[in-house]
């Protein structure tokens, strides 16, 4: 089995009406404003996972500012799930600073969702690491065992569309603040997995998880092994980046690593299936 653990889907009427949504929203508009970048309905990800041979999918909101927005987007994204239930496991998106933020996370869970994400407290205008602002989500997140997913980018490197300033002193805060909270760090948490060799680090991270999203766009194929010897095959999940990036592209760059093959399979399926519950044969 295989599971991407980080894809993105929107409403009809959002890829349909871009522009109008560019102008509503920087997160969006950060990232789709150029024509380049590819999205696709609930539908479309269907077709190129059973294309792809790829059985289920995460499928992330974004960041969006206003709560509004959120709503409207967890909507379809929780009817995407309850469509398609063997394939898609949704995630929501939370304004935290909506007075309505829990109200709005309470919904989602009794509407099926897995967790929250891709969180963007850059874009959103938030502080990640506010424990006052923050504990009411993270407590009602560890009752239900959702996963809290984060964008994560790094502090050097080149510059891209959507990379924000998520970096891993900022989210260190975060799980250091949840330790039990189960952490999605996307795009390898910007480097954050390096710190582990920090005994005190690998402590903090002990529920925390780093996907492979956007992999080769950032990093040499030598990062899975690096990866693995550091933090271990357990904390590592594939996730693409869908459609932004083909799920084919990332898979095949697991599977033609020298890892071995029962590190593959905790990437590629066996701890997205532990850590979400899947039973799916």
């Amino acid at each position: 089995m295989t599971i991407d653990f980080h894809t993105h889907i929107f409403p009809p009427q959002i890829i349909a009406h871009r522009e109008e949504y560019i102008k509503k929203d920087a997160c969006f508009a950060e990232i789709y404003s150029s024509p380049r970048a590819k999205m696709i309905t609930a539908e479309e990800l269907v077709s190129s996972m059973d294309k792809d041979h790829i059985e289920a999918s995460v499928a992330l909101n974004i960041g969006w500012s206003d709560p509004q927005l959120c709503r409207e987007t967890n909507d379809y994204i929780m009817e995407a799930a309850a469509r398609y239930p063997d394939k898609l496991f949704g995630f929501c998106a939370i304004q935290p600073k909506d007075k309505n933020a829990v109200s709005e996370l309470e919904r989602c869970i009794r509407g099926g969702v897995r967790g929250v994400g891709e969180m963007r407290p850059d874009m959103q205008g938030y502080d990640l690491g506010d424990l006052q602002l923050m504990g009411p989500l993270a407590e009602l997140g560890q009752q239900h065992n959702l996963c809290f997913l984060t964008h994560s980018s790094e502090p050097v490197g080149h510059k891209y569309s959507g990379k924000g300033t998520v970096t891993p002193d900022i989210i260190y805060r975060f799980i250091s603040n949840f330790p039990e909270l189960h952490v999605i760090c996307a795009h390898w948490g910007g480097g954050l997995p390096f710190y582990a060799l920090m005994p005190e680090v690998a402590s903090v991270l002990h529920n925390t998880y780093f996907d492979t999203a956007a992999s080769p766009f950032l990093y040499q194929a030598e990062i899975y092994k690096n990866m693995v010897n550091i933090i271990g095959s357990k904390k590592i999940l594939f996730g693409s980046d869908h459609p932004l990036m083909a799920q084919q592209r990332t898979l095949v760059q697991i599977l033609k690593s020298d890892l071995t093959d029962e590190a593959k399979a905790d990437i590629i399926a066996g701890n997205a299936r532990r850590l979400l519950n899947i039973n799916i044969e």
